[in-house]
């Protein structure tokens, strides 16, 4: 009786146990360490109760076989035939196939494309090596391999992954260590997997990249399809860069050629002139009888540099015209903008005179103006005049600005020197420096000119732009040169832009052949003044150098005062150095505020010698030195607030 309660008891306890390895109960567990990765796997202690554990009730799973993850994976994978050769499947056989063998987490550095990634709606935490038994073998049943054959690589626990491998039947030692997945999946069975493990809640079987493959080998940056597309992009940016070019270079091409068919004029022809009997007479008197010579004919073609090549040749037509001048109708050479061409009768001239470059229309006016142009003004009425800007206004309009044309300067290069485009020195009155070299005309090419003083007279300054780091050099060859006892700076470093270059050293420099040495700086309000002394060999100079700060950006001062007592003490110092060069203004351009302290100071002077002065003539011979001077209608005005301002402070006792 004892052993018929005992045995049922028994029984029970033995289903009891099996089921708590399959709810993941690890305390029947033994840890042991794998021999590759070093990791714990568990053995369960009772092998004789594994057979009963995998004895699990089909029919509760019943209501899991029509579930979403099954069509899901049903959807993925279509059950076809096997690739590989699998014997007939045996469901008790195959689950206890490996049951007397060791199972192991492999964690091999398989390639990506030979892993199958299977995702758990179960823990991962709660596989024992029993369930992952039962999981390999359901899933060699489903794949219709053999479990030994199907090779658990990794757990991921954070994403619910099982990574497999698949190797091949009796593998050789040359033949690969795993199968590729695709090929392997191709051969899964839905069916059976969901039959053989229900309870693991597979949502999702498919080949993905393994995710711990970094550890073992780098990941590829670049793939096929990434390298083409970047050589296509590459290509695609590439023609369309050249596409540009070309457009923007005949875009160029096409404005030079517009360019020059405005610049060149037709061609006129002058048809010879008859000759008169007289002359015919004159010719023929020494001789009886002489054949008719046809008369010569002077071709000069003329270009637009102003550049001529005359031509000699006869013609044989003596026809009379009435008119010596005969325009040709424009042919095929002209409308390609062929050079102006003049036909002379050579019969009817003495000696071809050279040609000269003659003044248009409008420079000749304009000279003209800038050489007779004059309103004095009294005292009083430059009082009158400085409340009324608007006349001040249309005066200063009528000025010409008398700017020189880059093609007058016939230096090679001459523009690396200059700091505006547009702003260059007049040839007639330009300062030139002592060549260097005989062959290097650029050597003596400085934007600076020689401007007149009161009472015309000459080399009473030079005005000049500020220096660029390329010509300071050059600057002080000038000063040194000239023997300038004075320079005056009207203008920032920086305003917004570049302005000035530094030119002058701390303490001590160098520039050329000139040493410069600052030997004092004496802060004023609205200057600094620094005493310099020049060396060149055993030579000195001593120089003053004014700097004016106080000149606000793209206006005039607010008061003339500042100006007017810094021209006061340069008259001064230049008073205190006679016989010795011109005074150096410059500001960045060196027409603008430059211009304004020059004139101020030519019309202080006026006021302090003839009680008059007339702004209108100094400003006008200041543009026939150098083209531009006072550049503005304000800076007119402003003169003329500082001459009056001038003008308050004399006393009549005061003009000579």
């Amino acid at each position: 009786m004892r052993r018929a309660v005992g045995f049922p008891a028994l029984c029970l306890l033995l289903n009891l146990h099996a089921a708590g390895c399959s709810l993941g109960n690890n305390d029947h567990f033994l840890g042991i360490r794998q021999k590759k990765s070093w990791k714990p796997v568990f053995i369960y202690r009772h092998s004789q109760d594994i057979e009963k554990s995998l004895d699990i009730d089909q029919d509760a799973y019943k209501h899991n076989y029509h579930s979403p993850t099954e069509v899901q994976i049903s959807k993925r994978h279509q059950i076809v035939n096997s690739a590989f050769p699998r014997p007939a499947y045996d469901p008790s056989l195959n689950l206890l196939a490996a049951s007397g063998q060791e199972l192991e987490i492999e964690n091999l550095p398989i390639p990506a494309a030979n892993v199958i990634v299977v995702t758990l709606q179960m823990d991962i935490n709660k596989l024992n090596i029993t369930l992952l038994r039962i999981f390999r073998q359901g899933v060699a049943a489903a794949l219709g391999l053999l479990p030994q054959q199907v090779h658990i690589n990794r757990l991921i626990e954070k994403k619910h992954h099982v990574e497999l491998f698949v190797s091949p039947v009796n593998r050789k030692p040359s033949e690969p260590q795993a199968l590729q997945a695709e090929e392997v999946l191709r051969s899964l069975n839905v069916d059976v997997l969901h039959q053989s493990l229900p309870q693991f809640g597979i949502t999702d079987i498919s080949p993905e990249k393994n995710v711990l493959q970094g550890q073992h080998e780098a990941d590829r940056i670049w793939s096929k399809e990434g390298f083409y597309a970047v050589v296509i992009f590459l290509s695609i940016f590439v023609i369309i860069v050249t596409c540009l070019m070309i457009i923007y270079r005949l875009k160029e091409r096409f404005q030079l050629s517009l360019r020059q068919d405005k610049e060149k004029n037709q061609e006129i022809h002058l048809s010879p002139i008859a000759l008169q009997p007289a002359q015919s007479e004159a010719k023929t008197g020494h001789s009886m009888v002489q054949p008719e010579q046809a008369p010569k004919v002077l071709n000069v073609v003329v270009d637009p540099q102003g550049q001529c090549a005359p031509e000699i040749r006869s013609t044989t037509s003596t026809s009379v015209c009435p008119s010596p001048f005969k325009m040709k109708p424009i042919g095929l050479q002209e409308r390609r903008g062929s050079n102006v061409s003049l036909t002379l009768d050579m019969s009817s001239l003495g000696n071809v005179d050279p040609f000269v470059a003659i003044p248009t229309p409008r420079e000749k006016i304009a000279m003209e103006y800038l050489q007779s142009a004059s309103r004095v003004l009294t005292r009083p009425q430059l009082r009158d005049v400085v409340a009324t800007s608007h006349l001040l206004q249309s005066e200063f309009m009528e000025i010409p600005m008398n700017f020189v044309d880059p093609k007058e300067i016939d230096i090679p290069r001459h523009g690396t020197k200059n700091r505006y485009k547009t702003i260059l020195p007049n040839p007639l009155s330009r300062v030139c420096l002592r060549q260097k070299n005989i062959t290097d005309a650029l050597s003596t090419y400085i934007n600076a000119n020689y401007i007149r003083g009161y009472n015309g007279r000459e080399k009473a300054f030079i005005a000049t732009q500020g220096p660029m780091i390329n010509t300071v050099n050059d600057f002080w060859q000038m000063v040194w040169q000239e023997d300038s006892p004075v320079i005056v700076m009207i203008t920032k470093l920086k305003e917004k832009n570049e302005k000035c270059v530094l030119y002058w050293p701390e303490k001590r420099g160098i520039y050329g052949k000139v040493e410069v040495l600052v030997i004092g700086v004496n802060e004023c309000d609205n200057y600094t003044i620094r005493n310099l002394v020049l060396k060149q060999g055993s030579h000195t100079q001593h120089v003053k150098h004014y700097w004016y700060t106080s000149w606000p950006d793209h206006k005039t001062p607010d008061s003339a005062q500042p100006l007017l007592q810094l021209m006061l003490d340069v008259e001064e110092d230049r008073l205190a150095s006679e016989g010795r060069g011109p005074v150096v203004v410059h500001c960045s351009a060196g027409i603008g505020r430059t211009g304004c302290f020059i004139a101020t100071s030519i019309g202080c002077q006026q006021l302090k010698e003839e009680g008059v002065v007339d702004a209108l003539s100094i400003v006008c011979q200041l543009r026939v030195d150098r083209g531009g001077m006072v550049q503005t209608s304000e800076q007119y005005e402003f003169v003329h607030h500082a001459l009056c301002l001038y003008e308050s402070r004399l006393s009549p006792e005061t003009v000579q």
